[in-house]
């Protein structure tokens, strides 16, 4: 593991930041988490780019692109596992306890972690708690988490590495980590962003190059549809074979939409 804290790598041991930060006193900050391959980050400009948005989305200052590209170079410089994780957080920088920011710079951490192979398919739960489409921070990819992490403890209780949320009006959204894919009328289709969902880097580029539209559809529709799928950053297209306890088996949409993705992102490992 290593890590890159506003201007330089420093041992893991001495990555420290102040208890003060409004990143952790009131998860105020952005991140992205990109997959690495063989030293290569995937995608890493439209990482930046909905970074940027995220940020101005919160109204947080974002050092310049130049200054990240460099940190994500100097943290991936040198010797490293095939397959790794790279997480970009800024955050508010140091305030006065409450909510009101400061006029300081903001904490900028790059860290590198080894990662493990996204399995085959996936078990996932649907939970009750809605996403709110209307929200100031709808959309956007903030630190703020608890929610999250109050679901996936849900899924993790029943088995299951994912959890799928509804939108206050009981439309499919998205998981807690992942947008999501059902098939419907023969074809794989996804929420669109005005239900509430996070703009996917793998979501948008499924959808630049497979076989996949987007459709509002009920919650409900997960309990019909003959194939699910998740999409993110460390899975890329993974199927799902059981949801809610109901058996799937991954099929031919999914299991295409898979291939063609791994085919275009070897061909192209930083789309713009």
């Amino acid at each position: 593991m290593r890590v890159w804290l506003d201007g330089a790598v420093v041992p893991l041991a001495e990555a420290r930041v102040g208890v003060l930060d409004h990143g952790l006193t009131v998860g105020d900050g952005v991140f992205e988490t990109l997959k690495v391959v063989d030293g290569t980050p995937f995608a890493l400009t439209l990482h930046l780019r909905r970074l940027a948005a995220s940020a101005a989305g919160l109204g947080l200052g974002l050092p310049g692109e130049p200054v990240l590209r460099r940190a994500v170079e100097q943290v991936l410089a040198g010797p490293g596992a095939p397959l790794a994780r790279l997480r970009l957080t800024v955050t508010g920088g140091e305030a006065p306890p409450g909510s009101a920011r400061a006029d300081v710079p903001p904490t900028v951490v790059v860290v590198l972690a080894p990662l493990d192979p996204a399995a085959p398919s996936a078990a996932a739960v649907t939970v009750p708690w809605p996403r709110n489409e209307r929200g100031a921070t709808a959309g956007l990819k903030t630190t703020s988490y608890a929610e999250n992490v109050v679901a996936l403890a849900r899924a993790r209780a029943a088995g299951a590495s994912e959890a799928l949320l509804p939108n206050t009006r009981g439309r499919l959204c998205e998981g807690t980590g992942s947008n999501v894919l059902v098939e419907h009328g023969g074809r794989l289709v996804t929420p669109p962003l005005a239900s509430g969902c996070l703009a996917g880097v793998t979501r948008a580029l499924v959808l630049r190059w497979c076989d996949v539209g987007e459709r509002d559809l009920p919650v409900e529709a997960l309990g019909t549809a003959g194939e699910v799928a998740l999409t993110s950053s460390t899975r890329d297209v993974q199927p799902l074979h059981a949801l809610d306890g109901r058996a799937l088996e991954p099929g031919p949409l999914a299991a295409a939409a898979r291939e063609e993705f791994a085919r275009r992102a070897r061909r192209e490992p930083d789309p713009v």
